[in-house]
Formats: C-alpha cells, structure tokens, sequence
C-alpha cells in the first residue's frame, strides 16, 4: 500500500486492516519486531467484540510530536487517557499490526486485585510490612482506578470477586493462612470455603478441596475493552496508528527518533507499553529484563441449562486454581466456558494440537459433564513475566526521557490501567513522588540463581523453562 492509499485510508473513518496474515508461530525472542500489520489472532475477544473502532491510520511521513507510547493494548491506550485527562497531553501512540493486538486480545479477561505474581505473604518477606502494606493500598486503589475507567464503556463486566480453588487437599493450610493475613493485617475481606459450600454454592470443580474467596475480581469482555479504550483515547485528542513499529530508535540530543516503515517519529519523550510481544531489539534498557511465557486458551460453545446444572455454576465470578502453573476459568454472559494455562514454550511449537488438547483434558477433568463439548476458539498468547515476578513502572535512566510499564505476569488486566495511570505520572514529570518498589528500580536481570529457573539468556533459555515446567508440573500433581 502506497502513501497516498495511506493517507486515505486514515481519513475513511474506518480501522485500519490487516495488511498481512496472522502469524501463529510469533516469538518474541526469535523474532525483532511483533510484525507489521499482521490480523488479529483468532480469540473469542475479537470473533465477538463487533468491528473495530477507527483509528488514525499508519505512519505515512515524519513527524514531530511530544510523547509517543509504543503499543496499543491496554497499558498503552490508558497512559494516552490519562496523559490527556490529568495533564493535558496528546499522545502520539505506535502499534506494529492491528489496535491492541497483543496480550490485549489474548488473556483470559480476569481484572484482580494483584499487580503482579507475588502474594501479600511474600511481598512482606521481600520488602517488610509497611511497604506491603502500601503495595495492598496501590493495588486497591488500582480497583477502584479500573472500576471507574470501565463505567462508561459497554465490556460485559462480571462483578463479585475471585474465587481461589485449591486443587489439592494438602494447599488448603496455606490458604488458610493467607487469608487470615489478608483479613488482619491487610484488613481485606478474604474468606475460607470448605469443599462442600464451593461445590453446593460456587461451582461444581471436581477438583475442588476448597477455596479462598476475595471480595475484589471482575471479569470482562477484553476486546469489547480494548476498544472502548481506544474510543476514549481517540475522544480525548490522543492519536493511535497501527501497521507502524518501530523498526529503529536513535535518541541524539534528548530527542527520540523512532524509525517505522512510514517515517520517523521525533518524540521529546517515549513510554514502552509492549507486554509480552517486546522484542529484545527495541531498545537496550529492555533487553533480557523480561522472561515472555505463552497461555493457552479455549472457550466452549455455550452451555445447555442441563450442562450448566451438571456442572452447577451458580457465580460468574473469575476463577483460578492454586497450582503454580494455574488454570484461570469462569462462565461468561453467554453461556460458554473460557479455561486458560500454560502453553509451549517457543512459538514455534505453539500451533501444535497437543497444546490445546492438554487443555481440554484439564477441563473435563474439572467438568466431567463437558466431556466432548465442542471447542469454539483457541488461541495462545505471550505474558511479560519479570525475573522477580513484580511489575516495573519507570524511567531506567534519569538523563532520558524513556519509561515503561511492564511485567505484569498475567495480572494486567486490572493492573494495566493503573500502571497507565502511573506511566503517565512519570511522563507527565511527576514520577519521583512514587515511592514503591516498582516505581523505584528497574525491571531486573536475574540472578545466578534464577538464571537456572528463568534462563533470561539464548539458547539456555528455552531449556531452563522446559525444566522448570517439570518441576512445577511435579510439585502440583505428584509431591
């Protein structure tokens, strides 16, 4: 597509399309860049969210602007709202292929009260009490945050909470435990349900030996929200343009110049939003701070009244498990079951069947009475996993207008907003206030340690995440 069919295709009123083919084979530390203007996968979020809404169409010439954001998907789009509502600013936002084309589209729609992988427990072993306890105040605050965000756009919310399952009898102590923690000292409202009340008043998981209910947990419909989230961007004087990455990025002079195949975008500062699908190329600050780890997941066609009795869902509230390589499940508004959990390792391996009928397997497991139900979409996504299992929102170099936000671990439905929230706080130049943890230090490399685990370097990489699927895979099921 020439210029001038650029140009006019950016004042049609209409998204902008696919110009090339969805690739399900993306990896991340394969390949240098997500793609450029690749279709969106084929998730449940897309086949039902409606037409995109229009965007301000590609690159087409260089340009000069004050900030540009780096990806689209909801970290991106609400740092350009908040941008424009709290201070005034227009952002210029920069996507490879299709509008919130990544982890955006792929999760499993669960907004929680988390910001990361690590459990109030650990972060008071990590970083001590009081810091704990201010880390439990921004992840309430970032509810309330994403709450209000939501109101006025039409994302099929299912409001009530989090119910955490314990697949085994022997992890029901520690939830015991957790729960009292988060009831006394983080005065948060988490109750204990033995197996009988979760099967007779919840659900019908067979697994079930328990669970631990939170007060705090919606699930939405993730592409039905992305796309309000551009709406609101666009309505507050942000521009969003797809089919444009950045293939290059030179900073001379305080100025960033970030090369897409249209022109040269000149920011006088830049956020990175990218997620999981953030190449290893785009910058050096980013290189190897995060660990990407792929989900898999399925949505059923909708459910009989007879099957849903079988199985007695009586919540539509989200729902994970308690094994380390957890499985994020609910009923949704219409009927279908959406189930998620690990996938392959490389992306290269992610299109195989077996993958999604290990899933599968898991779900008649949970649900007998779903045996052989018919599958209406799978798809598989990249999560940003940091090497300490916490987020970063901040500016690595004080000398250089670049900031990110990223590492949510599958936690950023919720968290994404917030971090938003709080990358603009950075870029607007009012970051220094922040005073937690992961406002105040950089995405980590790992350590000897957590190199054996993580394997944060090629080619070993692969390999130490291979083991440690094993281990975990023995310490769910077998010790």
């Amino acid at each position: 597509m020439d210029a001038a069919s650029l140009k006019q295709l950016a004042a049609s009123g209409k998204p902008t399309p696919a110009a090339r083919p969805y690739d399900p084979a993306y990896d991340p530390l394969v390949s240098a860049t997500p793609g450029h203007g690749r279709e969106y996968a084929p998730t449940y979020w897309i086949g039902t969210a409606g037409e995109p809404p229009e965007d301000d169409g590609p690159i087409t010439h260089d340009i000069d602007v004050d900030v540009a954001i780096i990806g689209s998907g909801f970290t991106g789009l609400t740092t350009a709202i908040f941008l424009a509502q709290e201070y005034g600013i227009k952002a210029t936002v920069l996507e490879a292929n299709r509008t919130a084309w990544g982890c955006s589209v792929r999760n499993g729609g669960q907004a929680q009260c988390a910001s990361g992988r690590l459990k109030r427990s650990q972060w008071i072993e990590r970083w001590g009490l009081e810091t704990a306890l201010k880390m439990h105040r921004e992840c309430v605050d970032g509810m309330e945050n994403f709450k209000a965000l939501i109101k006025d756009i039409d994302c099929d919310p299912q409001p009530g909470g989090h119910l955490y399952i314990a697949h085994r009898d022997k992890v029901m102590p520690t939830l015991e435990k957790e729960a009292r923690l988060l009831r006394e000292t983080f005065k948060y409202d988490a109750r204990i349900l033995d197996a009988e009340t979760v099967r007779r008043e919840y659900v019908d998981d067979k697994e079930a030996c328990g669970a631990m209910h939170e007060p705090e947990g919606i699930g939405i419909h993730a592409g039905k929200l992305a796309f309000g989230y551009l709406k609101k961007a666009r309505a507050l004087g942000a521009t969003v343009h797809p089919a444009s990455p950045v293939q290059g990025w030179e900073t001379r002079n305080g100025v960033h110049y970030l090369r897409t195949p249209g022109g040269v975008v000149r920011a006088r500062a830049v956020g990175v939003a990218t997620g999981g699908y953030t190449s290893n190329s785009l910058h050096p600050e980013l290189r190897n701070r995060l660990l990407p780890i792929l989900s898999n997941s399925i949505v059923t066609r909708p459910l009989t009244e007879a099957e849903i009795d079988a199985c007695n869902f009586r919540t539509t509230q989200v729902i994970t498990d308690t094994r380390v390589l957890r499985h994020y499940y609910r009923l949704m508004p219409d009927n279908r079951v959406q189930i998620g959990s690990r996938s392959a390792i490389t992306g290269r391996d992610a299109p195989q069947q077996k993958y999604e009928n290990f899933l599968i397997r898991d779900l008649h497991r949970k649900f007998p009475a779903l045996e052989g139900i018919q599958i209406d979409y799978s798809w598989w996504g990249w999560v940003d996993v940091s090497h300490d299992m916490m987020p970063r929102i901040y500016q690595p170099d004080p000398a250089q207008t670049i900031y990110y936000a990223l590492g949510y671990g599958g936690n950023g439905v919720m968290y994404s907003a917030q971090a938003g929230r709080r990358l603009a706080q950075w870029i607007a130049g009012e970051g220094r206030a922040l005073d937690l943890p992961i406002f105040t230090s950089k995405l980590p490399f790992p350590n000897v340690r957590e190199m054996v685990e993580s394997q944060a370097f090629a080619p070993f990489r692969r390999f130490g995440q291979w083991w440690l699927y094993r281990w975990y895979h023995l310490k769910d099921e077998v010790l």
